[in-house]
């Protein structure tokens, strides 16, 4: 099932309590859901749109434009069945922090209901967190895998682990991004290596089931 919204920023209508929040940014029929921390590690404050005006996530953005899920980076990245958005979209303020100047607990308990939702909705075929938190969070809540899995991002960087429903891609922060050495490529050229061969799979794992019901249309499930 397509949803009907049209609506690049915010397309899903998200109004959490907060002063100033970077809202989810992309195709809501998307295929790839890229999963920030929040505004205050990956940016987006002034464009509004996640990792935007950021140099750690300008540098995600042009990576991602260089494997295709994204035609053009810059204040509106245009989208190609991509999606982004954090798990905390509120931009962190004083009385919300705890001692090293993140979210609080608390906080991004209460901001999980509009992630999840918003996750949900787009149902997009592969998740890729982007460093240490999303990563964690999404493996503990939309894998079975996380009590296998050590979240050592180095390690994990570019590597597909499937999920329940979900093929996940985890991402290194791309503020720890090196430019590699000793025949070793970079983080950024094996993300776009990673994307290419991810792309180049039936990463979709759908199945045809309409020739089970009456009518000529397909009818695609995972």
């Amino acid at each position: 099932m397509k949803n009907v919204t049209d609506r690049v920023s915010n397309p899903f209508g998200m109004e959490p309590d907060c002063d100033r929040f970077v809202p989810g940014y992309g195709d809501a029929n998307a295929d790839f859901h890229v999963i920030g921390d929040h505004p205050g590690v990956h940016g987006g404050v002034a464009a509004g749109v996640p990792f935007v005006g950021h140099e750690a996530g300008d540098r995600l953005l042009d990576a991602l434009v260089e494997a295709g899920l994204l035609a053009s980076a810059g204040d509106r990245p245009e989208v190609a069945s991509t999606y982004l958005s954090y798990l905390h979209m509120c931009v962190p303020e004083g009385h919300r922090l705890d001692g090293d100047g993140s979210p609080s607990a608390a906080s991004y308990d209460d901001m999980e209901r509009f992630f999840d939702a918003e996750l949900r909705a787009i149902a997009a075929h592969v998740l890729l967190p982007v460093g240490d938190r999303a990563t964690r969070h999404v493996l503990e809540q939309y894998t079975a895998q996380a009590h296998k899995t050590e979240v050592d991002m180095e390690t994990l960087h570019g590597r597909e682990i499937r999920g329940s429903g979900w093929l996940v891609l985890p991402i290194a922060d791309p503020a720890e991004w090196t430019d590699g050495e000793a025949g070793r490529p970079g983080h950024a050229a094996r993300l776009v290596d990673a994307l290419a061969t991810l792309r180049s799979t039936d990463y979709r794992r759908e199945s045809d089931l309409g020739r089970f019901i009456a009518g000529s249309d397909p009818y695609m499930v995972r």
